[in-house]
């Protein structure tokens, strides 16, 4: 399939307008052979839990782990980037392994009216999981960037039931609730496909009756691109905002942000709260586990946010969050909400 042209895409491949994220394999070996990534724990033990039920007027944000959140709403359920298996990699038996189960089980999800995947990576686009998600009555929408209907089909989703959104454009998920996909600074490759041949991005969500959520995806910092996206799309209640996989930062800086860098998206968009994401489930970089919310705490502080504005949830809590106000769930294990 073809895409039309514009200023990120060239006719074969897509690219960040302005900015070059080019890493050969010559910096990557760079940087395994002098890596000084600081251990894991090989199992960090915590208790599933089921999602609460919202109440009304709510929109109730859950961490499961990395960047998959399930979002309920008064106008449907949806899902990011759903990533269940024990590893992301392209094959099941090696690659980055998990160190905490998902904090809500499969099984224990709710209707979901649609899924976001944001782009291509092991991590972010999980075809196992997808294939579980595809199995589901009634099956969700897919929403994703070009270039990846022909993954959703391979796990099983049906064509009508894809849409794929390049920057900017919109799509109703049921009357009042509106997901627009937005830019972000990064990248895309996957066996089988050129690098960069599918898009990237993120996405904001509007829903009546509840504070809108951008789910940011996966970004560097860009000065502007976060000003733009408050500029035509408003300032966010909540910002779902990564905070890790950015050591070492001379070759992760332009494609991953770092908890400072998180600060400042949170402040570019205005959003009333900030929830952290993608850290603490997979060894993907050089810093430590636990570096990323430390680190997010010292940002927070120089830059005198008040507490509470940029939160860190453990896998499988809850963020209710109304028009009037915030709030945590209180959750305390898998059957109690």
């Amino acid at each position: 399939m073809t895409f039309p042209l514009s200023d990120h895409f060239n006719g074969k491949t897509f690219f960040n307008p302005g900015v070059q994220i080019e890493r050969s394999w010559r910096d990557l070996l760079r940087w395994k052979l002098n890596s000084q990534a600081a251990p894991w724990p090989q199992r960090v033990e915590m208790m599933p839990r089921r999602p609460p039920v919202p109440g009304a007027g709510e929109v109730v944000a859950t961490w499961i782990n990395h960047s998959t959140f399930l979002l309920q709403t008064p106008r449907g359920n949806v899902i990011t980037d759903p990533i269940y298996s024990e590893r992301c990699s392209p094959v099941s038996w090696a690659g980055p392994r998990r160190v905490h189960p998902p904090g809500v089980p499969f099984e224990a999800l709710p209707r979901l009216d649609a899924v976001l995947l944001s782009h291509d990576h092991y991590d972010h686009c999980d075809l196992p999981t997808l294939q579980r998600l595809a199995r589901r009555e009634p099956q969700p929408r897919l929403l994703a960037p070009p270039g990846h209907a022909d993954l959703a089909r391979s796990a099983g989703f049906r064509s009508e039931n894809i849409a794929e959104l390049d920057w900017w454009q919109a799509q109703a998920i049921a009357p009042g609730f509106e997901v627009t996909f937005t830019p972000a600074l990064h990248w895309s490759k996957r066996l089988g496909r050129p690098r960069n041949s599918r898009l990237w991005g993120g996405f904001f969500l509007k829903i009546a009756g509840v504070p809108a959520v951008h789910f940011v995806g996966d970004s560097g910092y860009h000065g502007a691109l976060f000003h733009e996206i408050r500029a035509r799309l408003g300032p966010p209640g909540l910002a779902l905002v990564p905070i890790g996989a950015y050591e070492p930062r001379w070759f992760m800086a332009p494609q991953h942000c770092n908890p400072a860098e998180a600060v400042q998206i949170h402040r570019d968009l205005g959003a009333t709260i900030s929830v952290a994401m993608h850290w603490g489930t997979f060894p993907l970089t050089d810093e430590a586990r636990d570096e990323p919310p430390r680190g997010l705490a010292a940002a927070q502080a120089a830059a005198g946010l008040e507490a509470g504005a940029f939160r860190v949830l453990t896998p499988g809590e809850s963020l209710r969050m109304q028009l009037a106000g915030i709030a945590r769930a209180a959750t305390n294990g898998l059957g109690h909400a």
